[in-house]
């Protein structure tokens, strides 16, 4: 009687995927939510101007306020916080529950606001999504920041003064009421508000010579060229 003898068939080994690896489609995918330009859309499809070109020539909802006013300027402002927000809050808890990788994803998609790759890298100043992001991680904190903001653009009148203040409170409020039980969450806090401060170097320049915008001033569009 025959006997068959069956070899085992042989393992397949699927290759591994590195953690980074795994994340980089969500982190482009942050950055690239947070890159949608919503004030240079706003200036072009409602009164077809560049905001690059106007006022401050910044692509913030600030600078679409002074040239187009609020009725552009509020909805604006909320998406780019929802730009912050829904990275963290959607996004990453898709890949992981770690708060630190869905603080890394709300970066993403600052760097995406103040870089977008859709305006030749240009863009605003981060402090609408930054705030969307740590509205979904840190409410206690952002809360104390925007307070701080409220209190300052009301007292001053400078929507600079409020933000770079607001900025360098934000990471004292995450250690007082937030309590990280991990270090690289505070020191990536640290990072994006020393970012924001860094981005508002002009204003700083322009707030010790006198030459800065205060919030209520208008700028009249130009013309398209």
């Amino acid at each position: 009687m025959a006997v068959h003898r069956f070899s085992a068939s042989p393992q397949v080994h699927q290759p591994r995927i590195s953690p980074v690896t795994a994340a980089l489609p969500w982190l482009l995918g942050s950055y690239l939510i947070g890159a949608i330009p919503t004030s240079y859309l706003a200036g072009r499809v409602f009164r077809g101007i560049d905001l690059r070109e106007q006022g401050s020539k910044n692509l913030g909802a600030t600078n679409l306020y002074r040239v187009l006013g609020w009725r552009f300027a509020v909805p604006v402002a909320l998406f780019d916080i929802a730009k912050g927000a829904i990275p963290v809050l959607v996004l990453a808890p898709r890949v992981s529950p770690s708060q630190l990788f869905a603080l890394t994803c709300g970066i993403a998609a600052v760097l995406g606001h103040v870089f977008s790759v859709f305006v030749r890298f240009r863009g605003g100043k981060g402090v609408a999504t930054a705030a969307g992001v740590m509205l979904g991680l840190t409410p206690a904190a952002i809360g104390v920041a925007a307070a701080v903001w409220l209190a300052l653009v009301y007292l001053t009148g400078y929507v600079s003064v409020g933000s770079i203040v607001a900025a360098a409170v934000f990471p004292v409020a995450v250690v007082l009421l937030e309590h990280p039980d991990r270090p690289e969450i505070l020191w990536l806090d640290v990072a994006v508000a020393a970012g924001i401060i860094w981005l508002h170097r002009a204003n700083i320049r322009r707030l010790l010579n006198g030459t800065e915008n205060r919030f209520g001033r208008r700028a009249a569009p130009t013309a398209r060229r």
